[in-house]
């Protein structure tokens, strides 16, 4: 099979034809007009709690229908997101996720495992997360280790048992996040180094949410990040979670180690109007999620919107389909895939002229 269009390559935009089966086993230039589309790697979302209506927490049927529902906008591969919750749903939820990982998304996006973004959080800065934060004992983390799903966790390094919990979860082969945390600069970029140290992968979840601000005597984990010439960072790039200014400054900083994600929850896709995340009410009003308290809950954004809103605040297209896809890969391990190139997988998003999705490709299977 082949695809003709403009094909978005790491350092430029090449008229050109992409052939492949499951894989890409050419990548060639076309000197005659090709059609007015765009060829981009497949979105990779590795922060994601649901959409149109599902959500990672209600189990198998929920985590494949939120997956098709991402596939549909772009994401060919994503990391199903947990919620703070009691000990016993997050177990069942992460052999769920097994499920979905041993038997497929009947059709949909690759998902490799998935983030733990709960329990082990600091309680005062939960977000939108219910309160059954958790510390992270050995015992707890054996336990999901155990499971088999858990590619990404989140835990905040202040909390008693962190150390221990990061040398767990480095042995694993588990990437670590700070996030959901109070830590200060100094302990944040101790735990990077630890982190990395170790042999482990280092990243930020949600960067500049969740976390002490940037202040100009306390600058903060998202400063010990930024920094970091090693640690990856998250962002919600829907313009209400962070101001375009900042991802600007964020992306100069960080290049290749910034990564896009949407925090989506069920909402997503279903416009604007009441739902809920993590048993909480929530209402969407003017495409921003809410508690009753104000606290932003997720989000409603796709990675597809998330690539347009970097190209609008100044971003080029290589640069945010990288955003969207290949600095995740990296991050996350996935060698094959993230790049329009020979011998990747042939995971590939079309867009039209105005960035809409046209046509998504999983493996060389057209999906959507």
């Amino acid at each position: 099979m082949n695809i003709d269009g403009h094909i978005v390559l790491p350092d430029r935009v090449m008229p050109g034809r992409v052939v492949f089966d499951t894989s890409i086993t050419d990548v060639r230039p076309l000197s005659h007009n090709v059609p007015d589309r765009y060829i981009l790697p497949g979105f990779i979302d590795a922060h994601v709690h649901g959409g149109d209506g599902a959500d990672t927490m209600d189990g198998i049927m929920a985590i494949r229908h939120m997956a098709m529902f991402h596939m549909a906008q772009g994401t060919t591969t994503l990391l199903p997101t947990t919620m703070t919750a009691p000990w016993s749903d997050i177990t069942d939820t992460l052999r769920a996720v097994v499920d979905v990982m041993r038997n497929g998304t009947q059709g949909g996006p690759s998902i490799p495992g998935a983030h733990l973004e709960g329990p082990f959080i600091n309680p005062h800065r939960r977000g939108a997360q219910p309160a059954h934060t958790q510390l992270p004992t050995p015992a707890r983390v054996s336990a999901v280790i155990k499971t088999g799903a858990v590619r990404l966790v989140t835990l905040a390094p202040e909390m008693e048992h962190a150390d221990t919990a990061i040398q767990q979860f480095i042995q694993a082969g588990i990437r670590v996040n700070i996030g959901h945390t109070q830590a200060d600069h100094e302990q944040a970029e101790r735990a990077i180094c630890r982190i990395c140290g170790g042999g482990g992968v280092a990243g930020g979840t949600h960067m500049f949410n969740a976390m002490p601000p940037i202040m100009a005597r306390a600058p903060g984990p998202a400063t010990a990040l930024m920094c970091s010439g090693d640690a990856y960072a998250e962002m919600i790039f829907d313009t209400h979670h962070v101001h375009p200014a900042l991802f600007r400054l964020a992306h100069r900083v960080m290049g290749q180690r910034l990564v896009f994600v949407t925090d989506a929850m069920r909402a997503t896709g279903m416009g604007d109007g009441p739902s809920s995340l993590g048993g909480q009410d929530v209402m969407v009003q003017d495409g921003v999620a809410r508690l009753h308290d104000r606290t932003l809950a997720g989000s409603v954004l796709t990675l597809d919107q998330a690539l347009r809103n970097a190209i609008q605040a100044g971003a080029s297209l290589p640069q945010a389909a990288a955003l969207v896809s290949t600095h995740a890969a990296n991050w996350l391990g996935l060698h094959d895939r993230g790049v329009i190139m020979h011998g990747r997988r042939a995971d590939m998003v079309v867009m039209g002229p105005d960035l809409t999705v046209r046509e998504v490709w999983v493996a060389g299977r057209r999906s959507a």
